[in-house]
């Protein structure tokens, strides 16, 4: 726990942004991890598998109370083309707001791969999804977002 704690948590407050509610949310992984530790199969490493309990965690808390939106403000222009690569502030801006406007399953799939940087098969087993959904899904949420800017900047 006290190898992984730090990162478990900060994983927790991407989808969690209550600092109590969040160290609740990986406590109760690290229990379950603990719990479950004879089923760990090393398909991915010891951190992935114990996010992927506090991904499941995080949602069901999440569920059972109003939903919570994530910051956004870190994910680079990830809009395919010249889009929102135009570097004006009012656009980076719109798009952070757009972004907050998503499901929290949408952000925490943005945030994984975009923030974090971590690959597909990662996330995947952390979603407990397919690798190929994942990325189709990944590039129906960038037309979304586009939509969504687009129809934000004729209102």
């Amino acid at each position: 726990m006290n190898t992984y704690s730090h990162e478990v948590l900060s994983f927790t407050l991407q989808l969690v942004p209550d600092v109590e509610d969040a160290r609740e949310v990986a406590q109760d992984a690290f229990v379950k991890a603990f719990r479950s530790l004879a089923s760990f199969e090393f398909r991915s490493s010891f951190c992935t598998w114990v996010c992927r309990i506090a991904y499941h965690e995080s949602m069901s808390r999440l569920r059972r109370q109003q939903p919570h939106y994530v910051d956004m403000a870190e994910i680079p222009a990830m809009m395919d083309g010249e889009e929102l690569s135009t570097g004006r502030e009012e656009r980076i801006a719109l798009m952070e707001e757009t972004i907050d406007d998503l499901s929290p399953d949408e952000q925490m799939l943005l945030h994984l791969y975009y923030y974090e940087d971590r690959p597909l098969r990662e996330i995947a087993y952390i979603m407990d999804a397919e690798p190929n959904a994942l990325a189709t899904r990944l590039h129906r949420i960038r037309k979304k977002l586009l939509q969504m800017i687009k129809q934000k900047e004729n209102e």
